[in-house]
């Protein structure tokens, strides 16, 4: 049975935001589920910036992590060695890759080209489920996570803007979307 990996980055910003050439991934959060969705495994680690290790007053608030975590925690390179070594148990059996919108998509692409970093996820296919949600319900734009969850029928489980969190209500969606 084939298995989806749903992955959610958290990163540097500021109000008013960042250009993603300046953001730097601060939480990896993935969970591999089933085609219904039930989560199989999951991974979630913080990731110390390094060219601003210092979290704004906005991003703390935010993602409600705090600069502890940050500080604690390993740099990207090392992180995403984890992370693989987490992937491979899993990758034989991995359908796609999925995230809400593309910003996972080009943060990971970024970050593996700035570290000079291999990943298995570039040979998986990556479903924007922002973009296919929206097709699916026919909307005229997409929805933020929680008004698809809203209009799903569902409530957002946990704390908005964590990156585990984000990456599970993400994947409650994912089945409704395959049953097209």
């Amino acid at each position: 049975m084939p298995h989806w990996l749903v992955i959610d980055l958290e990163a540097t910003t500021d109000e008013g935001g960042w250009p993603i050439t300046e953001m730097e991934i601060i939480e990896i959060g993935a969970t591999l589920v089933d085609h219904k969705g039930r989560e199989l495994d999951f991974f979630q680690r913080f990731v110390r910036p390094l060219r601003r290790p210092l979290l704004t007053p906005f991003c703390r608030e935010l993602t409600h992590i705090t600069q502890a975590n940050i500080d604690a925690a390993q740099p990207l390179g090392e992180v995403w060695a984890a992370f693989e070594r987490w992937l491979g148990q899993h990758h034989a059996r991995l359908e796609g890759w999925v995230s809400w919108g593309d910003y996972d998509r080009k943060q990971l692409l970024q970050d593996w080209q700035r570290l000079a970093l291999d990943s298995a996820l570039s040979q998986v296919p990556h479903m924007n489920l922002k973009q296919r949600f929206a097709k699916a319900r026919r909307l005229e734009r997409p929805l933020g996570l929680n008004g698809a969850l809203q209009l799903a029928g569902l409530q957002f489980s946990g704390q908005q803007h964590r990156a585990l969190e984000d990456a599970r209500n993400t994947a409650r969606l994912l089945p409704l979307v395959l049953a097209l």
